[in-house]
């Protein structure tokens, strides 16, 4: 590519290459599903798969014992499940998963305001595990109508690797081995042009 001369400056050559832009590829919706004894879990399981399908892998629930975050809001004895959705998703779809997940939230909220359930969605890539949020970081980058997106985890060298900013359970090695089991039917079916 030319410039033309401006006086005073000489000609330069520059070469350019071009992005163009492009739809990327589907990716598969996780869930990180936390609640307390008092939660109607099956009923909110149940609002989740009419929205969003049959639900494909999963792990836990599992004891949450990594921080005591939670504990003042949700109480003792939290459990967390973490699953998968069967069908892809758009990754530009993640902003109105987590609005619609906050709303189911706060519909099951104790007589005091308290959430019983706390429903972080997210989307395992073929490179990465994705998170959604309200709250902004320098981590963090925004997707639209009041939500942030997080890179949680990292693939590299064959398997999932964490950040210094990563939660604690997403630091499990058995989480991240249920992320690398979600991961590999996605690569085939990428790769299988599906």
């Amino acid at each position: 590519m030319y410039f033309k001369c401006i006086p005073g400056i000489s000609i330069l050559k520059k070469e350019t290459t071009l992005g163009t832009a492009s739809q990327p590829s589907t990716v598969k919706l996780m869930i990180a599903f936390l609640y307390n004894e008092k939660a109607p879990v099956e009923g909110i399981l149940r609002k989740l798969d009419e929205r969003f399908g049959e639900r494909r892998f999963s792990f836990g629930p599992v004891p949450f014992s990594w921080t005591d975050y939670y504990r003042e809001e949700m109480g003792d004895a939290l459990q967390k499940f973490y699953f998968t959705y069967q069908t892809g998703i758009d990754r530009d779809t993640l902003p109105a998963i987590k609005t619609f997940t906050n709303e189911l939230e706060y519909s099951f909220t104790d007589g005091r305001g308290n959430r019983r359930v706390n429903i972080d969605p997210g989307y395992v890539a073929r490179d990465k595990v994705v998170l959604a949020t309200t709250k902004d970081f320098y981590h963090r980058i925004y997707l639209a109508d009041g939500i942030f997106g997080e890179v949680t985890l990292h693939y590299r060298k064959g398997k999932f690797r964490y950040f210094s900013w990563t939660y604690p359970d997403f630091r499990d090695p058995a989480v991240m081995q249920f992320l690398e089991r979600v991961r590999a039917p996605l690569v085939k079916e990428l790769r299988d042009g599906g």
